[in-house]
């Protein structure tokens, strides 16, 4: 089965959106498997700009079946939202897109925790979106969620819902100083989202295997970046779900060997949002430079993006965590108007030099990067369409990411239009062994 995945390989924000949108031209499903709406994908089709948070960007082509995985957590008043701006622009959502009756549902109170938390971590708080995404995974892993399968059962919702509120108004009252939910208030909200979303859910591991069985091209997506990862990012300064490809498994529902290869999105550049350690930050005015000519603002909150030099080390080490086996540069046009620009290919760390990404957050908060100097190209390159139209400058800065990580840069985007793509290598004729073949540019 031809199936890949694809990660960021930073953290966040390096465009996975619109190269979901733009792979799902060979796809015949595309599958969203952790996160909740604390992330957004943009995607420019036709000159028109449309929003996701939480549904697949595949949505946007025609005949594509969408589906909202297991690994998910689920704001209902957001999903419609989504459901209703989409249906008004004309896409049809019935038949073709599906949300896992297993995914997780955020509840009121997983807000106002989530909001009450960051207040009572204070110096200490790690930049959540205060949108309820890590108290509601935080009750998947207590075992009192609700799932999308319960609040679509009036039932079984209601009886859910009695039992949990009480221990959470209790949470609120006496240890957050916050006003207690009424049971009628949110059930009756809830009973309403319930009825608009019921066509839409089902057993989608049965949806993935069925594609599996018919040996269908399925992209799998995530939100987030490799180093949000719970288990393997900047801990405490990450998200609350897994992001690397293996997290495709759980939160979808299908076998590492399902697997064909790992597709990995990786920014020209490096950016963060929130809080944690960041060692190639450009805090003076190219940072802001960097911020500005990228738009580099949350698609979700709004909130400025910190802007920095690339960073190989980091990129390494995503690599190796998430096996890619075939990158996709984004916004490398930000850069066109730099000259030199930089690439940390080392650490310097206690006075010794390394090229391993830390795993502490008391060393990366105290790393000196290390740079090398690519000369800048100095012209825009938004318009390039083919491998051959880039300035040879440009292309030799590419080759040189492609020689530090050991994986073939195969597809350059080159502004937000879907149509503003160059594919150099197929990247679905690399499998997982790195072989393949499909050049159609210069090799490295």
């Amino acid at each position: 089965m031809p199936a890949y995945v694809v990660v960021g390989m930073q953290w966040g924000d390096e465009g996975k959106g619109k190269i979901v949108d733009y792979l799902t031209k060979y796809a015949e499903m595309v599958v969203r498997h952790q996160g909740g709406n604390n992330a957004g994908h943009t995607v420019v089709v036709d000159g028109k700009q449309t929003i996701l948070h939480l549904i697949p960007s595949g949505i946007l082509h025609k005949g594509i079946t969408c589906i909202v995985g297991n690994g998910t957590v689920l704001d209902p008043a957001v999903v419609i939202q989504e459901l209703n701006s989409l249906e008004a622009a004309g896409y049809e959502t019935h038949g073709r897109l599906f949300f896992s009756d297993c995914a997780h549902v955020i509840m009121p109170y997983h807000k106002l925790l989530d909001k009450a938390q960051e207040r009572f971590r204070g110096k200490n708080r790690i930049g959540t979106t205060g949108r309820g995404i890590g108290p509601c995974y935080a009750d998947k892993a207590d075992r009192i969620g609700i799932r999308m399968g319960d609040l679509v059962n009036e039932p079984i919702f209601k009886e859910k819902l009695a039992a949990v509120l009480d221990y959470k108004n209790g949470v609120l009252e006496k240890v957050l100083n916050e006003a207690p939910l009424r049971f009628e208030d949110v059930f009756e909200e809830y009973r309403v989202y319930a009825e608009r979303l019921r066509p839409f859910v089902t057993d989608a591991v049965k949806l993935v295997h069925d594609a599996v069985a018919a040996d269908k091209r399925i992209v799998f997506e995530g939100a987030q970046g490799a180093m949000l990862d719970l288990d393997h990012g900047t801990y405490p300064y990450v998200t609350s779900s897994t992001t690397v490809s293996g997290g495709v498994c759980a939160g979808a529902g299908v076998g590492p060997t399902n697997i064909h290869g790992v597709i990995g999105i990786v920014k020209a550049y490096t950016t963060r949002v929130g809080e944690g350690p960041f060692p190639t930050e450009l805090t003076d005015a190219l940072g802001e430079q960097l911020r500005t000519q990228g738009n580099e603002y949350g698609a979700t909150t709004g909130r400025p993006r910190r802007c920095g030099w690339f960073d190989a080390v980091q990129l390494r080490r995503a690599s190796k965590l998430n096996g890619m086996t075939a990158i996709v540069l984004t916004k490398p046009d930000v850069l066109s108007n730099l000259d030199p620009i930089k690439i940390c290919t080392a650490y310097r760390v206690n006075g010794k030099v390394t090229k391993d990404f830390p795993t502490g957050i008391d060393v990366l908060e105290n790393i000196e990067p290390l740079y090398e100097e690519i000369p800048g190209w100095n012209q825009d390159i938004s318009s390039c369409r083919t491998w051959e139209e880039l300035p040879e400058k440009a292309q030799r800065y590419f080759l040189r990411i492609e020689e530090l990580l050991g994986v073939p840069v195969c597809t350059v985007s080159v502004g937000p239009g879907r149509e503003q793509t160059i594919e150099r290598i197929d990247p679905f004729a690399i499998d997982a062994c790195g072989a393949g073949h499909g050049l159609t540019g210069n090799p490295a």
